[in-house]
């Protein structure tokens, strides 16, 4: 599946203005990927179907995590992490993407995990960093990312942690973990 092609089935499950975002984030990616040498196709693929499942309706996206025995603790936190697992579970069943890296790399987009590949990071990181993204914090790792992938990422979490814990909002235990992870890679 080329890019058009991709763009073309996402896009019916997306508000324009997400359409745009998904674009961004795709460019950047592919900029990332090529930078650090991850797969290009395969990172492209999954930064384009990585909001599919966004505008779900939340009982739908309630039902496949527990249907497909998710982590049920997933449900305690905030819907805006739902669209991850759920939307890679969508592309399997209604896309007919097989790809586990590719698969993973829209799983985990919002939360991260320990373990991160480097493909799994570039489309973690290009959702953060997307060209239409505004919010304070997000130039820092954009500079930051041109540099050290793993710093950017750091970065990117500890703000994402900094901005819940300002709204009084509980923090998804994968991403700390993701912070951890990262945070003794770059101190080994």
């Amino acid at each position: 599946m080329n890019r058009t092609e991709a763009l073309k089935l996402v896009e019916p499950h997306l508000t324009e203005h997400r359409y745009v975002h998904t674009v961004g984030v795709t460019d950047t990616a592919v900029e990332l990927a090529e930078k650090y040498g991850a797969d290009r196709q395969k990172t492209e693929i999954a930064a384009i179907f990585h909001d599919y499942a966004k505008f779900r309706p939340k009982d739908e996206m309630r039902q496949v995590i527990i249907d497909q025995g998710f982590p049920e603790d997933l449900l305690e936190y905030s819907p805006e992490l739902w669209h991850a697992p759920v939307g890679a579970y969508l592309v399997r069943c209604e896309i007919g993407i097989e790809d586990e890296e590719i698969l993973n790399a829209i799983k985990y987009h919002t939360s991260g995990h320990p373990e991160m590949t480097l493909m799994e990071k570039c489309v973690f990181i290009a959702d953060y960093i997307e060209p239409g993204r505004s919010f304070p914090g997000v130039d820092e790792v954009r500079e930051m990312v041109q540099q050290d992938l793993n710093q950017a990422i750091a970065l990117s979490l500890r703000n994402t942690v900094q901005f819940l814990m300002k709204k009084n909002q509980p923090v998804y235990p994968a991403t700390f973990l993701t912070y951890n992870s990262i945070v003794k890679s770059l101190n080994a």
